[in-house]
């Protein structure tokens, strides 16, 4: 997409999520994962790209040891509505015996996270925990509840604070939503 198609769906979008909505329910995340995983010292991992924005800002208010990696799993690519779940990568670091947190940006329909927590449980991760900055209400059975959540968000296309439109407005530290066409 080019810079001027991004200015125009931003300049169109609906604000969901204020930029100080967001970092309130960043500060509540952080420190219902601090009270609940302070005594531990799990792995941290990244869902790539999504979770880059939330990830980053979060563990920075952790007050406790972590290792950190990445994974990138996702159902959606260059598409504004999930397909096929396509593996990327795969975190370098064990997670055997451990409590893995797991960071993405957004619950939408679950299968992937559901999938991801499913492969970590697999590979023997003693606990797996999941952190999503949003959890779309769409009405849909999830197969998966997230452990942490910071917003919910209507069953619109969402943008912002890591979520993209076609690349784009990742680094938004506000929640857009996408114009609804009839």
């Amino acid at each position: 997409m080019d810079a001027s198609k991004a200015r125009a769906i931003l300049a169109d979008a609906d604000l969901i999520h204020s930029e100080s909505a967001v970092q309130a329910a960043l500060d509540q995340v952080a420190q219902a994962i601090c009270g609940r995983l302070a005594d531990r010292h799990p792995v941290v991992l990244c869902v790539m790209t999504g979770g880059v924005v939330f990830c980053g800002q979060l563990m920075a208010k952790l007050d406790f040891p972590v290792d950190f990696d990445y994974l990138h799993a996702t159902r959606y690519g260059p598409e504004t509505q999930g397909g096929k779940i396509s593996w990327r990568t795969a975190p370098w670091t064990s997670v055997k015996g451990r409590t893995v947190l797991v960071v993405d940006d957004i619950l939408d329909e679950g299968v992937t996270l559901a999938a991801v927590k499913e492969s970590l449980k697999r590979l023997g991760a003693d606990e797996v925990l999941t952190a999503v900055f949003a959890d779309k209400l769409n009405g849909k059975d999830k197969p998966i509840a997230a452990d942490f959540v910071g917003l919910t968000v209507p069953d619109r296309f969402v943008f912002g604070y890591g979520m993209d439109v076609d690349g784009a407005w990742r680094n938004l530290p506000a929640i857009y939503a996408m114009k609804e066409t009839a």
